[in-house]
């Protein structure tokens, strides 16, 4: 279970006070369950994915996994814990080998045959993949998928997408869809994914609306859903 108890963060820019991105968040995310995350564009979404993988410090409040206290760790020490994070814009590994990128994810030997399975979920034709490096060569939806597929083959107790359908075509984001339908059909983890898309909220178990730092409604998907689409221009989440 994730726990964000009182969760801030702040950045200081010219002028006499630091500007507040994330205020004063408490939010509950028990096991096994598929959140969604999403709201206006500048609302502090991916900000605070980024705190509860530990790529940025909160300037105050809490952070607990399983009861226990992670504020203070880093992305490395959190994910050791079974945390994972989809970045919105991946990073490049020259040098580094699809193939060696989801062997490392998996953490133990992959046969060609079972590394290739998992670049098939995320609709890349592993032959033409599986030995390519992960570098400029790839373009920005091959390297999303690619990590996707990394992602899938941690299998951690909690992964985090930072809007997972940014840059990917019409096809491969269908694609998607089915690998986090059938990632939650098994109920063994739990899912995180900050998106717009409502093809992804219209599967995730609850909602939560993030708009200027704050949490303007959280519960499930056929109570906050229904509002979101209804109120394009308006809706009083965003307000």
């Amino acid at each position: 279970m994730l726990e964000l108890k009182n969760l801030s963060f702040q950045v200081k820019e010219q002028g006499p006070a630091p500007k507040e991105i994330i205020k004063d968040i408490s939010l509950t995310l028990g096991d096994n369950t598929f959140t969604a995350i999403t709201g206006p564009n500048g609302g502090g979404k991916s900000t605070l994915a980024k705190l509860i993988m530990g790529i940025e410090k909160p300037t105050g409040g809490q952070i607990l996994w399983n009861g226990q206290d992670i504020t203070e760790l880093d992305i490395t020490g959190r994910a050791r814990l079974g945390i994972s994070f989809a970045f919105q814009q991946p990073v490049r590994f020259k040098g580094i080998k699809v193939r060696d990128l989801i062997t490392l994810a998996a953490g133990e030997k992959l046969s060609t045959a079972a590394a290739c399975e998992y670049l098939s979920k995320v609709g890349l034709c592993a032959r033409d993949y599986i030995n390519r490096e992960v570098d400029a060569s790839l373009s920005g939806g091959e390297l999303k998928r690619i990590e996707i597929a990394s992602i899938i083959a941690r299998n951690t107790p909690l992964s985090v997408f930072d809007e997972p359908e940014a840059g990917i075509d019409l096809w491969s984001f269908s694609n998607l869809i089915k690998v986090f339908e059938e990632l939650h059909d098994k109920r063994e983890n739990s899912l995180v994914i900050i998106s717009h898309q409502e093809r992804i909220l219209n599967i995730a178990d609850e909602i939560v609306v993030i708009a200027d730092g704050a949490v303007k409604a959280k519960g499930k998907r056929e109570d906050i859903l229904p509002e979101l689409l209804n109120g394009t221009g308006g809706c009083k989440f965003y307000q």
